[in-house]
């Protein structure tokens, strides 16, 4: 799998655990962490387009920024808005919801509780957003 997915969260303990979950769900790609908008923009500007992710996952509760502002910087930057981002959060929270879609989100999902839950949904998200969904940047048809 050549695929790659783009977390951006700036909690070491989520990301480690999403990183295991990963794992233990059978994702063999490339998962690269940043922590904030900033360094989102900076690691999507130092890809090109052969090596961007194929899958933004979006943590909606960043220190010192909303992740919804994040969530417009990468829509409005027209070399990478075709990527999909997924909002990976705690909240449940209808406004979340909606001022996501809003702004452009492909997926809003809410993370669980507990581990085997969190592998569980992190093989749906990677299954689908990586080998079901058809995007802009395949070269063969879907």
């Amino acid at each position: 799998m050549s695929a790659s997915i783009l977390l951006i969260d700036d909690s070491p303990g989520e990301c480690e655990l999403f990183r295991q979950a990963l794992t233990h769900s059978g994702y063999t790609g490339r998962l690269d962490i940043v922590e904030g908008g900033q360094a989102a923009m900076a690691y999507l500007n130092a890809h090109g387009h052969t090596d961007e992710p194929a899958l933004i996952l979006l943590d909606l509760k960043l220190r010192g920024e909303r992740g919804v502002a994040v969530l417009k910087q990468i829509k409005e930057e027209a070399r990478v808005a075709h990527i999909p981002v997924v909002i990976l959060t705690s909240s449940d929270d209808a406004m979340d919801v909606r001022a996501c879609y809003d702004a452009g989100a492909n997926g809003y999902v809410v993370k669980p509780g507990q581990f085997d839950d969190l592998v569980t949904l992190s093989l749906h998200i990677w299954k689908f957003w990586l080998e079901h969904n058809c995007t802009q940047r395949m070269a063969a048809p879907c």
